[in-house]
């Protein structure tokens, strides 16, 4: 399934949040304000995937002061999970993260979102540690974190 990648447009937010409360349970999937709230954080971008004006996708991940990169979310529509959309996000955000000289990126998922975490752990998150009660339905969640200069993209030096 072919897309592209774009900034967020403020015209895109009620689509993001809607297919936000359709990815995630309630309780873990954000409110309008959080969302909004997350996407206007400093240092915070999105980036939406669209195919032919039809959004399929976004992240929103945000890098900070002490160079630590965050994903906050990535939501990709039922209907086109399972072709790459989700991996190219990551790896967009991934390279934006490193370009503003972030050296981990971190995340945090439901331990009960087995989905998600084998995607993590196929794009080289580790599990660092347990956030107990983390989300309002008293689910915990998983921290993971990836280390972005040992696994930056390879760069061939012309001579």
């Amino acid at each position: 399934m072919e897309s592209k990648l774009r900034e967020f447009r403020r015209e895109d937010f009620d689509t993001l949040w809607k297919l936000d409360q359709e990815c995630f349970p309630e309780g873990i999937a954000y409110t309008r304000f959080e969302l909004a709230a997350y996407m206007k954080r400093s240092g915070a971008f999105t980036l939406v995937a669209e195919r032919e004006s039809d959004i399929l996708g976004f992240i929103v991940a945000e890098a900070n002061r002490r160079r630590v990169g965050h994903i906050i979310t990535i939501d990709i529509v039922p209907s086109a999970r399972r072709f790459g959309i989700a991996s190219e996000l990551l790896r967009s955000a991934e390279g934006r993260l490193r370009a503003a000289d972030c050296r981990v990126v971190r995340l945090e998922s439901a331990v009960d979102n087995a989905g998600a975490l084998a995607f993590y752990k196929r794009h080289q998150y580790e599990v660092i540690r347990t956030l107990p009660s983390y989300y309002s339905t008293g689910t915990d969640a998983l921290g993971l974190e990836k280390d972005l200069l040992s696994t930056a993209p390879e760069v061939t030096l012309l001579t």
